[in-house]
């Protein structure tokens, strides 16, 4: 089976052609997203992060922010730094360029300000939309796919249908050699030994357990223990009574492959198969943690309905629920809701699922990409000094 990919300088394929401004920092951010606005085939990271971070925290941040970088769905791109902030800008520049791809930098303080920024900035990435505007997709194989698979907005109908439908969708893609990433660590709670029985080694099992318990153990931190009780509103009033429920039906989406390894967020994986990445359970955040490690399309399933999207990989919206469909039609992209009314099977539906996958990454876009929603946010993971 082929799909229809950018192969870049280093050998990865993307399914689309972003020219990426990166800002380092929250104070370069109007900057980049400013330069983005006059551009049509330029996307600014409204990020929120990059100053005052340290240890761990700063670590990922800029882990993240050079994944995105990297990601195959991107062409070229700029970085903008303020000047002072904690990120290093062209050390972050230089990891990017790794890559092979064209990267600019611009520094605030030494151009002269905004204004001079925002003039040397639409130069600089015109020139760069000039440079990769020759790039045209090739026939690929599917094996080259990098698939992140999320939920959010859960109901009774995610764990029942939407999620062991995807996660049949999940097995074909992996069958035929490519790469699914399973996020969100605080949804395998109550799960987790279940996931763990699937671990390639004893070694990746042990991994599995110790990110859930250091997820519980940093909720305690915080005086809640979250076996508790379903944390989310939402959730609840979708029917989902329990952290337990929700996990279980969670880890549907894995479909039946053994777990390769355990990622950190943000980290790429070392070879194809499925792989897990510690991840919030906040849906923005952890789509972010997997494209920063190299996914290049999403599979969101919502039971009550969510709009998200990004600014760099296309995301296909699936509910199972009949009446979020219809009121949220212009932001669903598959209905899954037969498998609840008989008449379809989660096999049939999982089939559909992966013929949209294979549409999508030849190039039909997804409402959330045609709507322009490029949500964005990088997991913190401690206090800003």
């Amino acid at each position: 089976m082929k799909i229809l990919g950018y192969r870049r300088p280093n050998g990865k394929i993307g399914i689309r052609n972003h020219i990426l401004i990166i800002p380092t920092s929250v104070c370069s951010s109007t900057v980049a997203l400013n330069i983005a606005s006059q551009i049509p085939e330029a996307v600014a990271l409204p990020n929120q992060h990059g100053c005052c971070q340290i240890g761990a925290d700063h670590e990922q941040t800029v882990r993240t922010l050079i994944g995105f970088g990297k990601n195959p769905n991107v062409a070229a791109i700029l970085v903008i730094g303020l000047g002072c902030e904690g990120i290093p800008i062209r050390e972050t520049a230089l990891e990017i360029e790794t890559t092979g791809k064209p990267v600019e930098v611009i520094v605030i303080q030494e151009v002269g300000g905004t204004l001079k920024a925002e003039a040397e900035g639409l130069r600089k990435t015109a020139e760069l939309v000039r440079q990769v505007a020759h790039l045209q997709p090739e026939r690929i194989d599917i094996s080259e796919l990098s698939l992140a698979i999320e939920c959010g907005g859960s109901d009774f109908t995610s764990g029942l249908a939407s999620n062991p439908a995807v996660g049949i969708a999940a097995d074909l893609l992996v069958a035929s050699g490519g790469n699914v990433m399973l996020s969100e660590t605080t949804e395998f709670i109550g799960a987790e030994h279940i996931l763990a029985r699937r671990a390639k080694t004893p070694q990746v099992a042990e991994k599995l357990y110790k990110i859930v318990q250091d997820c519980e153990e940093r909720a305690k931190l915080l005086h809640v223990n979250i076996r508790d009780g379903q944390p989310t509103p939402g959730n609840i009033a979708g029917g989902i009574s329990s952290i337990e429920e929700k996990s279980l039906g969670c880890i549907y989406k894995a479909g039946h492959a053994p777990i390769q390894d355990i990622l950190k967020y943000g980290e790429s994986p070392k070879s194809k198969g499925l792989y897990i990445m510690d991840t919030p359970g906040q849906d923005i955040e952890s789509i972010t943690g997997m494209l920063a490690g190299g996914a290049t399309i999403v599979i969101f399933t919502t039971g009550r309905g969510t709009p998200t999207g990004s600014p760099i990989a296309p995301v296909i919206k699936i509910t199972a629920n009949s009446l979020t469909y219809k009121l949220m039609e212009d932001n669903m992209d598959l209905d899954a809701s037969a498998i609840i009314s008989g008449e379809e099977t989660i096999e049939q539906v999982g089939h559909r699922i992966f013929e949209e996958i294979m549409a999508v990454a030849n190039g039909r876009k997804t409402k959330a990409e045609t709507l322009g929603y490029k949500e964005f946010g990088i997991y913190k993971i401690a206090p800003t000094y």
